[in-house]
């Protein structure tokens, strides 16, 4: 459980880092921000369904009957 722990926190670290570099090349006019963050949010939209519709699936057809 403690690699577990040490994985999540450098996975985070890593969103963490990406995130301020995307938004400092927004903050310099390197990169267009808004289609930069419209994508990102339209891309997690679409992750979060799937996901939502896997854990409908799983939950209703994998069941265990007890």
């Amino acid at each position: 459980m403690n690699t577990f722990k040490k994985t999540i926190a450098y996975v985070l670290v890593g969103l963490v880092v990406c995130i301020c570099i995307i938004a400092l090349l927004g903050i310099w006019d390197v990169i267009d921000l808004q289609k930069v963050m419209a994508r990102s949010f339209s891309s997690l939209f679409v992750i979060f369904t799937s996901a939502l519709v896997i854990l409908f699936i799983i939950g209703i057809l994998l069941k265990d009957k007890e």
